[in-house]
């Protein structure tokens, strides 16, 4: 069915839904959703249309490698942080289109966190998560609450894998599955490896003419049922062409194999850069409320890299062959899993910093602990300087999931303090404003390049805005409420600040930054989206 016939039956089932700015003109890069999201905390997208259907994606913003965990009638996942600290934040959902953030697991840096599996055995819950450090490694972590708390990470001795996927065979046998098709035998307690590494399955090959990254065979995830050990994987990377990343699976009736390769691979696939989401991939199945079948996946959303791989659902279903078939979300509105309940959904962003600790959305981007530098204390966000800029001191931030969105935050800083509102997506790559006692500061490109001269009346306290409305970054600044905002006298184009362009695996996140010798202060920080 052609995306203008969709738009039309959608019209005709919900005219009240239909946007005007629906296009499907050949060639253009973006195409806004012909219904489009409801609005939720401060204006954010979020997945739940209100009438029994979502709207992908059910996570905005930067989610990758979703790891969900179907625990009674409530459902737990994380994600990869990456270099981000605190990380592994855990959600908690009861219909799967609805999340409401738990806690973050992880609170101190250990390298770059790749696909965590979070799993539960014998009552307690697991973390098995890779890690780009030195030396790489797989590294395991427990609690008896999912809440936490957690345990410290312990590391397992896996340097050359990642992905791992915990599963325990018919005698109770605890296996790590790993990327590249094989496994590992751990101990009875998970905490330790007991037996050499295992190659149990060859991944299937895609024909030679697909546009991808690297074949990267990773992200194995594993399901009983119908009498048979299913297997997915992702291949084609996880990035680059937007039609490479792909599920494929394979299943056996052993854990042992062999693995038959599924006739329709793959399961799930971006086959045109003109659809909404590009590099679907890295899948996990589970039952639904209804007990009905259901993929979680990441994709990046056409034109927005910058946001990061958002976490997306799909209906599955198991065919009478006996394999599982995803359909792939073409934009359009989808029915909701039946069943289960809708918790409230989402995250603030804005934060009038009470009580005495960070909120669980804030992440020191930099890949190492920071914490000693905070104090939360009389409304404020009270962060010591270090170091001389963006680049070597590493700025505060939050993930973020609307195309366009404005922060506001107050500042007063010390004499010899140079602060700053960014949009942060490595120590090489930034854009933003900084302000010291004499200056402002122009960052652009991952660069000091510019000393601005202040606006009349702004000394050391003041008021900044950044507005990134569709990669159009503008910024302001202005006394206080009392008077107009200034703007500032340079926008920015911020579209190439991506993993494409710079590696990392990151998304371009608001931040804040305090560099220097003394002390900056933040209060009313103020997050909305817009259109």
């Amino acid at each position: 069915m052609s995306l203008l016939r969709r738009e039309l039956l959608a019209l005709l089932a919900a005219p009240h839904a239909f946007a005007a700015d629906c296009a499907d003109a050949p060639g253009q890069p973006y195409l806004p959703p012909c219904t489009p999201w409801p609005k939720g905390l401060e204006g954010q997208r979020k997945a739940d249309l209100g009438d029994g259907h979502y709207l992908n994606p059910v996570l905005a913003g930067d989610h990758p490698d979703p790891s969900v965990l179907k625990d009674g009638d409530d459902y737990y996942l994380t994600h990869s942080s990456f270099e981000a600290v605190p990380g592994l934040l855990i959600w908690h959902s009861r219909d799967l289109v609805n999340w409401q953030p738990i806690a973050n697991a992880l609170h101190e840096a250990v390298g770059s966190v790749w696909a965590p599996d979070l799993c539960k055995h014998g009552g307690r819950y697991y973390v098995y998560l890779p890690v780009k450090a030195q030396p790489n490694d797989i590294l395991v972590m427990w609690a008896d609450r999912i809440e936490g708390p957690w345990s410290r990470p312990v590391p397992l001795g896996l340097p050359r894998h990642i992905d791992p996927t915990h599963v325990a065979d018919d005698n109770g046998q605890r296996w790590l599955f790993l990327s590249g098709g094989d496994r590992v035998r751990l101990s009875d307690d998970g905490l330790k490896l007991a037996g050499p590494i295992e190659h149990v399955y060859d991944p299937w090959r895609y024909p030679d003419d697909w546009d991808v990254e690297s074949f990267s065979p990773e992200g194995p995830k594993m399901l009983r049922h119908g009498g048979w050990w299913h297997m997915l994987l992702a291949v084609g990377g996880t990035a680059g062409p937007p039609t490479g990343h792909m599920v494929i699976a394979a299943r056996s009736r052993t854990l042992d194999g062999p693995w038959e390769q599924a006739p329709h691979n793959p399961l799930m696939r971006t086959r045109s850069p003109r659809e909404r989401w590009w590099s679907r991939g890295h899948g996990s199945l589970v039952q639904g409320p209804a007990g009905d079948w259901w993929m979680l996946y990441h994709g990046y959303e056409n034109s927005f890299h910058t946001l990061g791989r958002q976490m997306l659902l799909a209906p599955a279903r198991f065919g009478a062959e006996g394999w599982f078939h995803v359909d792939a979300d073409d934009g359009a509105p989808l029915p909701k899993p039946v069943g289960g309940q809708a918790l409230p959904h989402g995250l603030a962003l804005s934060d009038d910093f009470a009580g005495k600790t960070l909120k669980t959305h804030w992440q020191f981007l930099s890949g190492s602990s920071q914490t000693q530098r905070v104090r939360i204390a009389d409304g404020r966000l009270h962060l010591a300087a270090t170091g001389k800029g963006p680049g070597d001191s590493p700025p505060l931030g939050f993930i973020q999931g609307d195309p366009a969105f404005e922060v506001e935050v107050d500042v007063e800083f010390d004499e010899a303090v140079q602060v700053g509102l960014l949009m942060f997506y490595s120590p090489r790559l930034y854009a933003g404003m900084g302000a010291n006692a004499k200056s402002f500061q122009l960052h652009r490109y991952g660069q000091d390049i510019r000393a601005v001269p202040k606006p009349a009346g702004i000394a050391r306290r003041m008021q900044l805005r950044l507005r990134c409305v569709r990669h159009v970054l503008t910024l302001f600044s202005r006394p206080d409420a009392t008077q107009p905002w200034s703007k500032f006298p340079v926008q920015m184009d911020v579209s190439g600040y991506h993993h494409n362009t710079a590696g990392g695996f990151a998304s371009l996140r608001p931040a804040l930054y305090a560099a220097g010798n003394g002390e900056a202060r933040f209060a009313k920080l103020r997050y909305r989206a817009v259109d």
